[in-house]
């Protein structure tokens, strides 16, 4: 799931997941209310939150997703690359955090098969999530 405001980005972002996984289902969100409605009606295992959201912040929304759904990974986005940023998400539950101006799809693509391994074949998170955060939350 993808969970951003911006249409243009969200559309660009989705294409760029589709064309290295083109059997990837990806449900979009362009606010909060609208992505916890979709995550309580689709299986949902990864989650691609923007930060800069309107009405409930992605931080907010990352925080009240993990209450309900443990088991869903979020990598938080956002175009500040700011330390008090790092420590929300991940006082809020985020599993990574990706700079927008600096992610790398060579990363994510990573991060995404890893997960996919990993899910498919042991039915676990992997460990392998940070990668695309460069470290911790």
């Amino acid at each position: 799931m993808t969970v951003e405001d911006n249409v243009s980005f969200r559309k660009v972002f989705k294409g760029e997941l589709l064309s290295r996984f083109p059997s990837m289902e990806i449900i979009e969100a362009a606010n909060g209310e609208e992505a916890f409605k979709r995550l309580s009606s689709n299986a949902v295992d990864l989650v691609f939150m923007d930060i800069g959201l309107p009405g409930e912040s992605g931080l907010e929304l990352t925080r009240k997703i993990k209450a309900k759904y443990k088991d869903v990974t979020i990598a938080m986005l956002t175009s500040y690359d700011l330390a008090e940023y790092r420590e929300a998400a991940a006082r809020c539950g985020a599993d990574c955090f990706i700079t927008k101006n600096s992610m790398k799809w060579d990363q994510i693509s990573v991060m995404v098969k890893c997960f996919e391994r990993a899910t498919d074949s042991i039915g676990l998170k992997p460990s392998c999530v940070r990668l695309a955060g460069e470290g911790s939350p």
